[in-house]
């Protein structure tokens, strides 16, 4: 990684996950996919909607690799059509099979100067991952993480609600915590990570995964109100067994 990299590009591909960490994929991960959202792109106007197929078969024509990403347009029955995936090792010239997760309009990809009319991500199956060198550690060191408890009727620890999951389901909690990962503007969302002390790596009930319109600064302190969802599973490998969604921060 550079110094010149941008934040919302410093996510590593990791392999299938854990519980409580921004979930891998089959073989590559896209948008969190590997480190933030296709070289620091971000939807410019319309919201992700579900591709059209399952799977997207066509010709590899021209390859890019900038941000952490891989760009790959390729020659399908009805026209050019470009994918972003997570880095991977695809040749000019090969026929590939693309699992695809969403389709994004009018997106914006600063790393390369330029917005697509329209961008499938998804998974070229089959094809073998790649390093890139701005991928860094899926998570910062902040150090040891000890935060009280928030005040409420609604506060829970984080190890809580992994505990009581089930009764919390789309229910209103209050979390305060650290926020050890934070990754901005990724299908219209801020998406992060929270630790308060609670729970242990090894349950992987010490981490939970937000949603949130909201900006926060990785090391710091925060106290959000969000709603936990179960078992969400938004495509292209973001499978989340607890989220807290719609957080608002303080």
């Amino acid at each position: 990684m550079t110094s010149d990299t941008p934040a919302c590009e410093r996510i590593s591909p990791v392999p299938r996950p854990r519980r409580g960490t921004i979930v891998g994929m089959k073989t590559l991960m896209i948008l969190l996919i590997a480190a933030a959202l296709a070289a620091c792109a971000k939807p410019a106007a319309a919201p992700p909607k579900a591709a059209a197929a399952q799977k997207l078969h066509g010709q590899v024509l021209e390859t890019l690799n900038a941000g952490g990403f891989t760009y790959v347009r390729l020659k399908t029955g009805s026209g050019d059509q470009w994918v972003v995936t997570s880095p991977a090792d695809v040749k000019v010239g090969s026929d590939v099979s693309v699992s695809s997760a969403m389709t994004v309009e009018k997106f914006e990809s600063k790393s390369l100067h330029r917005t697509f009319d329209n961008i499938v991500f998804g998974s070229i199956d089959g094809a073998a991952p790649t390093a890139h060198a701005s991928a860094p550690s899926p998570m910062k060191d902040v150090g040891d993480v000890k935060v009280d408890k928030a005040e409420g009727s609604d506060a829970k620890t984080i190890a809580e609600i992994w505990a009581s999951k089930g009764a919390l389901k789309d229910r209103r909690v209050v979390v305060r915590g650290k926020v050890v990962k934070f990754l901005p503007s990724i299908m219209g969302k801020n998406w992060m990570h929270v630790r308060d002390g609670s729970g242990t790596r090894g349950k992987g009930d010490d981490d939970i995964a937000v949603i949130s319109d909201d900006q926060a600064t990785v090391g710091s302190v925060v106290t959000l109100t969000g709603t936990v969802r179960l078992d969400k599973d938004f495509g292209a490998g973001y499978q989340y067994p607890v989220i807290i969604d719609g957080a608002k921060l303080k």
